[in-house]
């Protein structure tokens, strides 16, 4: 993160607003980007209906650059290395290649690099982190959700197109195995001064997806955004690290009468959540740099019939010793 991580304890910023869902080739970085507010690389057709239990890998905030940058204080213009963060994120497309069965795929909730739109370094930032995501197996597709530093803390159209450029569509819904995801642009409830008619465009296209989860064609439905609706509580103070509160709330009430299981974020560089009604608020820790007690790392998720069950895991462990059985037990239910 940028400024406001300097001035609230260096807890540095977070944001990676926007999402996309691409998928890296091995040989060139060919990406199979959403368009059209999907993705191909996922068949509605087939993968509408629910067949058995599966996981996803969700990650957040590999933020490179953002560790030097904290560590000596200036988040604004820091940030000219990225060493820490490449190797973080090279250990953590290891430890998810060799899982077995593979995840459906790995989810990255924002904040993809550091360097905010216009800054140095944010191209071979950019640059570098494509390169690692190119040895993620071809047979697990990446979702990326974008944050504020993707597009800045206040986007403009011209930020929001250079991001679905590189990665995507910023908002888009897709199917796997019976359950319907949605990737939504958060920075877009955190100030939409500079671009009112994407907001505009993102809250239309999400109150029909919204139906659709409601009709309860779905067996679950979870969303993906890089702010958290809350932290801890649904009542809490809005503060950096989480959403105004009338809009909280807004959101809370739409998701929770449409049948939405869990919000998945980042942003927090720690490991957080809550819940509200029947929804749960999930908020991961960082591959990249902690501003808290956690260790860099990874969530496993589990979705069953029933349930969505998850884990966090550190970088070391899930390389080390993989998924532990009690969450591998709960895939092997019809």
């Amino acid at each position: 993160p940028a400024p406001i991580w300097c001035r609230l304890h260096f807890q540095g910023e977070a944001a990676l607003r926007g999402a996309a869902l691409t998928r890296v080739s091995m040989a060139d970085e060919v990406f199979l980007k959403a368009r059209g507010r999907t993705l191909s690389v996922f068949r509605e057709d087939v993968e509408k209906e629910w067949s058995a239990p599966f996981y996803f890998i969700q990650g957040a905030d590999p933020q490179f650059g953002l560790m030097k940058a904290y560590a000596i204080g200036d988040c604004d213009s820091g940030g000219d290395e990225w060493d820490q963060e490449l190797k973080l994120t090279q250990q953590a497309v290891q430890a998810i290649n060799q899982l077995n069965p593979k995840p459906k795929f790995f989810v990255v909730c924002g904040d993809l690099v550091h360097g905010m739109p216009g800054t140095p370094w944010r191209e071979a930032q950019t640059r570098d982190l494509k390169n690692i995501l190119k040895g993620l197996s071809r047979d697990i597709p990446a979702v990326f959700v974008s944050g504020n530093h993707d597009l800045g803390n206040s986007p403009t159209p011209e930020t929001i197109d250079d991001y679905c450029r590189q990665w995507g569509d910023d908002f888009f819904s897709f199917w796997v195995g019976g359950v319907f995801f949605l990737v939504l642009n958060s920075q877009l409830f955190f100030d939409h001064s500079k671009c009112p008619e994407r907001k505009q465009a993102q809250d239309v296209w999400l109150e029909e997806q919204l139906a659709i989860a409601e009709r309860r064609a779905c067996k679950h439905a979870v969303v993906f955004q890089h702010i958290p609706l809350f932290l801890q509580s649904p009542s809490e103070d809005h503060d950096y690290f989480n959403l105004e509160k009338s809009i909280r709330q807004e959101l809370l009430d739409k998701f929770c009468k449409a049948g939405i299981k869990a919000v998945f974020s980042g942003h927090y560089h720690r490991n957080a959540g809550g819940s509200y009604k029947d929804l749960e608020m999930v908020v991961s820790s960082a591959i990249g740099c902690q501003l808290g007690e956690d260790t860099h790392g990874l969530r496993v998720v589990v979705v069953t019939a029933e349930k969505i069950v998850h884990r966090y895991y550190s970088l070391d462990k899930l390389n080390s010793q993989g998924i532990e059985k009690d969450l591998m037990d709960l895939m092997k239910q019809n």
